[in-house]
């Protein structure tokens, strides 16, 4: 089904808008929380340094989760806007 300029747009905004969201949080989690691992370190869980569950396992975890969240809200937008792919 085609979509007009006005769909298309509107479309587009929302998928465009998705993604920064996603790549802010992806930036968060990339960045942000290895700059504050040193001070974390000094908290210990489980006997690991709680900086390393925060930067290392913990940034994997939301990556990984950040993929499926982002799949399905990108798979609504696509049926919101009647331009997913039928899968059987």
């Amino acid at each position: 089904m085609a979509l007009d300029i006005a769909q298309r747009d509107a479309y587009w905004s929302r998928t465009r808008n998705l993604m920064i969201v996603h790549l802010v949080i992806w930036f968060f989690f990339s960045y942000i929380i290895h700059a504050f691992a040193v001070p974390l370190n000094n908290v210990s869980f489980f006997g690991w340094p709680l900086g390393y569950y925060f930067a290392a396992q913990g940034s994997l975890a939301v990556f990984v989760i950040q993929l499926f969240l982002f799949n399905f809200q990108q798979e609504k937008i696509n049926r919101d806007f009647g331009v997913a792919e039928d899968v059987e």
